[in-house]
């Protein structure tokens, strides 16, 4: 490895962001008492989706996010306008393989003023995907600093240099959690649950065999994600294969809302994750050893990625099962987890 490159990214960008953000009076009802909040997008063009269910109602649709906090609803709004929608108007992955043509119809939506818009404060919010077509494609170790910190502590020691093409597991699509609900804890099972914080990449078109130089063309948009991980479960049990202990039902909690491709600036975003209001990760995307078109080339050789699918593209360091003395979620703890540029999810653990 180039220790040049290495010493670079991990030094990174010092300085969290700060985030710029609006909050509405009243919180999101049934699922968080903190008001859900929006930031403003890096990019200049962008939108954020969101995936709700109306108080009251009882089937999800999607909708399109203000800078205030106000949800366009996509196919009321649409019905208003009489516009033949090119994707099922309660389907994020419709959406998404409509490509650039339901792109454009969102531009045409938000600026419709409709009927009263709902507020992101008086709606459940669900995941903007809740069932995944396939497992949640994943990166380790793609922080240097997060394969450094845990060189002492892993049940496979012949790890010691850091690996040249990307890391890759999967997480099963039971794991998928809504952005503000709870994370089931079962303390027969494991003790060690672990938070690890990562910005979300939303693939929007089909695509095999990717050049890095094309890769960017194939990203619909971003989320924010937590690769919740059973710890003892990851190191100590089937022969140290990771699946088992990343995919725990309710432990991969993603959204509040896909902000698409033109609305992030990518060296502009850090990846940030709290414990109970304590900060223990805060990493800049810059400090990513294999960038996201490294990532979708490599992954894409000889395996095909569909609209839809998503990608964890790896934690910074902080995490629990590095701290000295070991930090582990415990029943009534409350995780946020931070992408600036896009939002906070907020999980409490039950």
């Amino acid at each position: 490895m180039d220790l040049k490159r290495r010493d670079l990214l991990k030094v990174g960008t010092t300085a969290a962001m700060g985030s710029l953000m609006a909050t509405s009076a009243s919180p999101a009802f049934s699922q968080t008492s903190e008001p859900v909040q929006v930031q403003s997008l890096s990019g200049q063009m962008g939108y954020r989706i969101i995936n709700f269910i109306p108080k009251g109602a009882s089937k999800s649709r999607l909708g399109l996010v203000s800078d205030e906090g106000l949800i366009v609803d996509i196919s009321a709004e649409a019905s208003r306008q009489k516009m033949k929608l090119a994707f099922d108007g309660t389907s994020m992955i419709s959406l998404v393989s409509s490509g650039d043509k339901g792109v454009a119809q969102l531009g045409n939506l938000m600026k419709g003023k409709g009927n009263q818009p709902y507020s992101v404060n008086q709606v459940k919010i669900l995941s903007p995907i809740p069932k995944p077509q396939s497992n949640i494609y994943c990166v380790g170790w793609n922080y240097l600093d997060h394969f450094d910190e845990g060189k002492d502590v892993r049940a496979d020691q012949s790890v010691k240099e850091y690996p040249q093409v990307p890391v890759l597991f999967t997480k099963g699509t039971q794991t998928m959690n809504g952005p503000f609900d709870p994370i089931p804890y079962n303390g027969s099972f494991s003790t060690q649950i672990d938070w690890e914080a990562e910005l979300a990449v939303i693939i929007g078109k089909k695509g095999i065999n990717i050049p890095e130089s094309q890769a960017m063309d194939y990203v619909f948009g971003y989320a924010a994600y937590n690769d919740t991980t059973a710890r003892d479960v990851q190191q100590k049990r089937h022969s140290g294969q990771w699946f088992k202990g990343k995919s725990l039902d309710g432990h991969g909690p993603m959204g509040p809302w896909i902000v698409t491709a033109g609305g992030l600036v990518l060296d502009n975003t850090r990846v940030i994750c709290r414990v109970n209001g304590v900060e223990k990760q805060n990493g800049s995307y810059k400090q990513m050893y294999f960038k996201i078109p490294a990532i979708i080339a490599e992954l894409s050789k000889s395996l095909t990625l569909l609209p839809g699918d998503i990608i964890a593209t790896g934690t910074p360091s902080g995490v629990g099962f590095s701290r000295k003395p070991q930090e582990f979620l415990k029943p009534g703890d409350v995780m946020e987890t931070e992408i600036t540029g896009i939002g906070i999810i907020r999980n409490k653990i039950v």
